[in-house]
């Protein structure tokens, strides 16, 4: 939790000019990995009222939270959410290479109609950018043995 506690700290990142929201690996602007169910929903962020497969959070973009044991472990968002190096849905492959030099490749099951992934971790965090061979196509962050857990299951928010 000191860790965590650590990571968390320090300036946020604003909405760029574009209006994009900017996710980094403590969050979003007003969500931390960790908070829980309860403290985003008494922020007004978190929403069950909309015709979705789940909770989401309020703000630009669709944006779908994991829970695990009641503590938010991953984002799973759409291309109005960039990371701080710009990285969203529908930017190319090489870019997130560029950005994230220590990038590991993961390798969907053949036969599956998942996505391969990029998995950058820092830590006990982590990018999953899902792509499909050219672009990004969905990109998760979160807490890096729960990303990991997800690609290799094939989960996801629905």
């Amino acid at each position: 939790m000191v860790a965590a506690s650590i990571a968390g700290s320090g300036p946020r990142p604003l909405l760029p000019a574009d209006g994009t929201e900017v996710m980094d690996l403590r969050g979003l602007r007003d969500v931390e990995f960790g908070d829980t169910e309860a403290e985003l929903s008494d922020r007004g962020v978190l929403r069950t009222d909309v015709d979705a497969c789940g909770p989401t959070l309020a703000g630009p973009g669709a944006v779908s939270p994991i829970f695990v044991d009641d503590r938010l472990v991953l984002l799973w968002v759409d291309d109005q959410v960039s990371t701080p190096e710009g990285i969203t849905v529908g930017t190319p492959v090489d870019q997130v290479w560029a950005n994230y030099p220590s990038v590991i490749e993961l390798r969907a099951p053949q036969g599956t109609y998942r996505f391969d992934g990029l998995f950058a971790r820092s830590g006990d965090r982590a990018y999953l950018f899902l792509h499909d061979g050219q672009t990004i196509r969905r990109t998760v962050a979160g807490y890096a043995d729960w990303a990991r857990r997800l690609f290799d299951e094939g989960y996801g928010p629905c």
